[in-house]
């Protein structure tokens, strides 16, 4: 059985629609896939309208954090989409993220490079924008040869020439929100250093104790030695360990089930789930 929880769409910084995704899923012979795009779950109708025979869709979504100083990611899935605080809360970071977007342009034109919104608006195409938007509107004029380039303290990373700052929320109390609406929590690539800082061990140990379900070790930017020591952490908290691909489509190299999670421990994020249900494909279209 191969399950990968963590992909993205066109609804936030994917190249796959919805509909492609869970399709390239099952062609790539997964068991089970994640929707989790930034702050949103605006693409769940389409993919889960197009689920094949065979795949099984986990809906979720990634949603950005800050602790300390650091900026981390949150995998939340299985919980109930219209419960309105964890609603209220996905859309204060999700309408923030457009003014930051067009903030990011102006000080990359500042910095003459020539970058248009309407560039980054056209890369984005309706979903949620974001900085990989950006990344890839450096990459079309020439400025950075792929999206990864981008992400440097030259530009876009954490604290670089042309980066802004987002609202992000406070992972206590996304722990909290969405615990109560029936969902699981996993941090997403924790130990992801060439992405900028990450929270130390000791904060991960705490976020374990505020309710946190478990952390994502088997990852593209988690080399050896890290996983290694994620796995010690992860039993030492109490924590589940889960492998995904965090495949964005064309944007990134990372392809669907490059690392996939035991089905043991797919078995226990759904039993601790109420908030929804993993929704089994029903010989959804092909678009052949």
């Amino acid at each position: 059985m191969r399950i990968d929880l963590h992909c993205h769409s066109t609804a936030s910084d994917g190249t796959d629609t919805p509909a492609e995704l869970v399709r390239n899923a099952a062609a790539a012979g997964l068991d089970v896939v994640a929707l989790t795009d930034h702050d949103t779950t605006r693409g769940y109708a389409e993919a889960v309208a197009a689920v094949p025979d065979g795949l099984t869709l986990v809906t979720g979504a990634e949603l950005s954090c800050r602790l300390d100083g650091i900026g981390l990611h949150m995998l939340a899935y299985l919980f109930d989409p219209e419960e309105p605080d964890l609603l209220r809360e996905r859309e204060l970071i999700r309408d923030d993220r457009v003014p930051r977007a067009r903030a990011m342009v102006r000080r990359l034109r500042e910095m003459d490079v020539p970058v248009t919104w309407e560039q980054v608006e056209r890369i984005a195409a309706g979903g949620s924008v974001g900085r990989p938007h950006i990344a890839t509107a450096l990459v079309e004029l020439g400025v950075v040869p792929t999206v990864s380039d981008a992400f440097t303290s030259r530009w876009l990373a954490d604290g670089g020439r042309a980066h802004i700052q987002k609202h992000e929320s406070d992972p206590f109390e996304v722990i909290r929100l969405v615990k109560a609406a029936g969902g699981v929590t996993v941090l997403a690539h924790p130990g992801a250093a060439k992405r900028g800082r990450t929270v130390s061990e000791s904060a991960i140990t705490e976020l374990a104790a505020a309710g946190l379900d478990g952390i994502e070790v088997d990852h593209m930017d988690h080399d050896g030695e890290t996983r290694t020591r994620l796995r010690a952490l992860a039993r030492e908290s109490g924590l589940l360990t889960t492998g995904s691909s965090d495949y964005h489509g064309s944007r990134k190299t990372c392809v669907l089930g490059e690392y996939t999670t035991d089905p043991e421990i797919y078995g226990e994020i759904t039993r601790r789930a109420t908030g929804a249900f993993p929704v089994p494909g029903a010989g959804g279209p092909t678009g052949e």
